[in-house]
């Protein structure tokens, strides 16, 4: 199945890390942490150097993301999930001409992060990553095609420069960085990631203008104007697979500034602010023998083959179009990422993390984060962090607000579940629980 509107792929990797715990964008509140060892390259890969850490291994982590801001979030229904954003729920709707659908799963496995020295740092990460976008899209239209009994009103919408993407990719990365600057005010650290990207493929969908009709009495759908449909070679959303990759590179760079307040409470960790700013996933994946298609998108079908068929099914049985083979590059999530730390006493710290996607909804196919801003007051020991993160972040009009815990190897948390649980209101979820061996000095 290679359709976007339903995306069984993302939701069922969230389901299972809610099986396996209770229930980030990428294990959000966690990375900031100086005991975050290796997991801290995926903030900014400066921080690798003068880790706390002799030695931090990962052995698997995992953290998975989706929101909209169509469909209220209700915990008590998650199951409703299991097939994508399905409406057999209690939770209220938005529905708008542009509503927004997104979530993303983020996998490190086996990887390492070792001091050469004093002043150098080295790592290395295996990485296995999938992104779900779905911009502008019709509400109404999204519950037609996803409602198994349908019990639509009437509705009409007009849908201005709409896409869609699902893409996967695995990574194998290696880091360095150096401590450039270091005296008893201050420090200054650089440090890059290069990534061989393996691409397991992926597919899309734009449309500049695109209008939808609907009547209940005759359950039939109308639509006009033009989509561009592609995917590439053997990709199939429901089953994943790296068995026909394709070859692509990126790079992450970051640097960090430290402002140091020599004093028995930040001995620990001697500076008193530190500031850093990096950007992160700069690349893409070629994929030749991509089938694109152009379709004429005016006709007038039965809104009931939404129930049997997959989308490019419905294209094909019921639109004209052409199609042709040729190459497309599909765009990591590349986005500036910035962060402050206040060192309060040495072991309670606050953090501010801010996430900008540098690539723009127009900008198809290509992966995207969403903005966010997120504050978190944290309690940091070697062995012991606890840290409470709460996050603004675009399409959702509600503060998420999460928790989580790192304890020796295992950590586990999540930026919203709080939110989710005293709120009906919240309209994304995320979750990560990940297993290492940490090596202090």
């Amino acid at each position: 199945m290679k359709s976007f509107f339903k995306w069984r792929l993302f939701s069922l990797t969230i389901l299972w890390l809610i099986g396996q715990t209770t229930l980030a964008q990428t294990f959000i509140g966690s990375t900031v942490d100086n005991q975050a060892g290796v997991h801290s390259l995926l903030l900014n890969p400066a921080l690798a150097v003068d880790s706390k850490m002799r030695l931090d291994i990962n052995l698997i982590s995992s953290s998975a993301f989706i929101g909209n801001d169509y469909l209220s979030i209700d915990m008590s229904d998650l199951d409703s999930f299991q097939n994508g954003f399905e409406l057999n729920t209690d939770g209220d709707t938005n529905p708008t001409d542009n509503n927004n659908f997104f979530g993303n799963v983020d996998v490190l496995g086996p990887s390492i992060l070792f001091n050469l020295d004093q002043k150098n740092s080295l790592a290395f990460t295996t990485r296995v990553r999938g992104f779900f976008n779905l911009n502008n899209i019709g509400g109404d239209l999204y519950e037609l095609a996803n409602t198994e009994y349908n019990e639509q009103t009437d509705f009409s919408v007009s849908m201005e420069d709409a896409s869609g993407l699902i893409h996967a990719w695995a990574e194998i990365g290696a880091s360095y960085a150096r401590i450039i600057l270091d005296d008893e005010n201050q420090s200054l650290k650089a440090g890059l990631t290069l990534k061989y990207l393996a691409g397991a493929g992926g597919v899309y969908g734009e449309s500049q203008l695109l209008t939808a009709q609907y009547s209940n009495q005759t359950d039939l759908l109308t639509t006009s104007g033009e989509l561009r449909y592609g995917y590439t070679s053997g990709f199939d959303s429901d089953d994943i697979n790296f068995s026909d990759i394709k070859s692509g590179f990126g790079a992450d760079i970051g640097v960090v500034y430290e402002i140091k307040e020599q004093n028995v409470n930040t001995y620990y960790n001697p500076y008193k602010f530190r500031f850093g700013v990096s950007v992160m996933d700069i690349g893409a994946i070629n994929y030749e023998q991509t089938t694109r298609s152009i379709y004429n998108m005016d006709n007038t079908i039965d809104a009931n083959e939404f129930d049997n068929k997959d989308l490019d099914e419905i294209l094909e049985d019921n639109f004209n179009g052409v199609e042709a083979l040729g190459r497309t590059k599909m765009g990591l999530p590349t986005s500036l990422q910035f962060f402050g730390d206040y060192n309060i006493n040495g072991s309670f710290f606050v953090s501010a993390q801010g996430a900008i996607s540098l690539k723009k909804n127009k900008e198809n196919p290509v992966s995207h984060l969403i903005n966010s801003f997120t504050l978190t007051p944290r309690f940091e020991r070697r062995w012991v962090s606890v840290y409470s993160p709460l996050s603004i972040r675009q399409y959702d009009s509600s503060l998420a607000w999460g928790i989580g815990v790192r304890a020796g190897p295992l950590m586990i948390g999540s930026g919203s579940i709080v939110s989710n649980l005293i709120s009906n209101n919240s309209k994304s979820t995320d979750l990560y629980v990940g297993l290492k061996v940490p090596i202090y000095k």
